[in-house]
C-alpha cells in the first residue's frame, strides 16, 4: 500500500460541518444551511432552509409568503408534518402534505406564493419541513417554467432494519425516484425509527447529511439537530443512531460553473440577475392566478 493509499484510508469521511443559525421568519424558526461562507453549494443545491418544527395555533397563519419571482433554478419542497398551499403563475393551486414533493422549475421565470389554507388556518397545525433551491444546468437556465408534484405514495421507500428510506430525488439504495431532475441529484429522507445504522456508498460526487431531528454518529463524531455534515468525496460512510432521528441525504453532480445569487434569483451571470430585477420591478413577470393582489418587492424597493 502506497503512502497516498494509507493517507486516504485514514482520512475522515467528513469534509466539514456547517452549523446554521436559526432565524425567525414570520413567527416560525428557520435554519439556513446553504449558502454558507465555508461552502456555497452541495452538488446542485445552492440554498437549503429548514423550517420548524413549530406549533401554530388556530387562527394564526403558519405560512404567508406573498408572490415572488425565481429564475434559473428549481425549488424542491418536502414536509415532515403540516401543510403548505402552493400557487404559481402557471395556474398551479395545490397543497403539499407530509412525504409529498413539489418540484418547481423556474427556468426563464416563474412567480409563486406559499400560503396557509382556510382549513388549516381554522384548526392550526404542527409545521416542519425543508425547502431547497437547485441551480439548473447552463443549457437549461432559460427553459420553460414547469411544476411537478409527486404524492408520498409515488416515492419509493423501504425499511432496512428500523431505518425507513424514502427516495425524494435520484437513484440510490436500489430505488429510483420518479422526480425528473435537470442534473444528477440526490435527496433522500432517512428516518431512524430507533437505534440503527445505514451505509452510504459514494455513488454521487458531492454529498451531505442534514440532521433534521435527533442525533446521529459518523466516524465516532456525534451530530445533532441542525448540523449539515459535508461528506468527503469517494468516502464510504456509515450513519449510526442510538435513538429516533430524521436526516436528509443530499447532493449530486457538481455544478457546471459558478452561480450568482441575489434575493430569490440564481443565475450564471450577474447581467441575468440585473435583468430579472428590472423585470420584477417593472411588472414583466407573470402574475399568480388567485393571488394577484400582493407581491414581495425587491429588497432595495421595500
Amino acid at each position: 500500500m502506497s503512502a497516498h493509499d494509507v493517507e486516504h484510508a485514514n482520512a475522515s469521511p467528513i469534509e466539514l460541518v456547517l452549523r446554521p443559525k436559526s432565524k425567525d421568519l414570520g413567527g416560525f424558526p428557520v435554519r439556513r444551511a446553504l449558502p454558507a461562507v465555508a461552502r456555497r453549494r452541495i452538488g446542485p443545491f445552492v440554498f437549503f432552509d429548514h423550517f420548524g418544527p413549530t406549533d401554530i395555533p388556530p387562527g394564526q397563519e403558519s405560512v404567508n409568503v406573498r408572490p415572488h419571482p425565481h429564475i434559473a433554478l428549481a425549488t424542491i419542497t418536502y414536509l415532515f408534518s403540516g401543510e403548505i398551499f402552493h400557487r404559481d403563475s402557471l395556474g398551479t393551486a395545490m397543497a403539499i402534505r407530509p412525504g409529498d414533493v413539489n418540484w418547481m422549475v423556474a427556468g426563464r421565470g416563474i412567480t409563486h406564493s406559499e400560503r396557509t389554507s382556510p382549513e388549516v388556518l381554522e384548526k392550526g397545525q404542527h409545521l416542519h419541513g425543508l425547502q431547497a433551491w437547485v441551480a439548473l444546468p447552463l443549457d437549461q437556465e432559460e427553459c420553460e417554467p414547469a411544476f411537478y408534484h409527486h404524492d408520498a405514495a409515488e416515492l419509493p421507500e423501504r425499511d432496512e432494519g428500523g431505518v425507513r428510506l424514502r427516495i425524494v430525488a435520484g437513484e440510490v439504495f436500489g430505488m429510483k425516484s420518479p422526480l425528473c431532475t435537470a442534473s444528477p441529484t440526490l435527496y433522500v429522507d432517512v428516518h431512524f425509527t430507533g437505534a440503527g445504522e445505514l451505509d452510504i456508498a459514494p455513488e454521487y460526487a458531492e454529498r451531505a447529511v442534514y440532521v433534521a431531528s435527533g442525533e446521529i454518529e459518523i466516524a465516532g463524531q456525534a451530530h445533532g439537530d441542525g448540523d449539515l455534515v459535508v461528506l468527503r468525496e469517494g468516502a464510504n460512510v456509515t450513519l449510526r443512531a442510538s435513538a429516533a432521528a430524521r436526516v436528509m441525504l443530499l447532493g449530486g453532480a457538481p455544478l457546471d460553473g459558478e452561480r450568482h445569487m441575489y434575493w430569490n434569483f440564481v443565475a450564471s451571470t450577474k447581467e441575468r440577475i440585473e435583468k430579472a430585477k428590472a423585470d420584477w420591478r417593472e411588472g414583466r413577470f407573470a402574475k399568480v392566478p388567485g393571488d394577484e393582489v400582493e407581491l414581495i418587492p425587491l429588497p432595495e424597493d421595500a
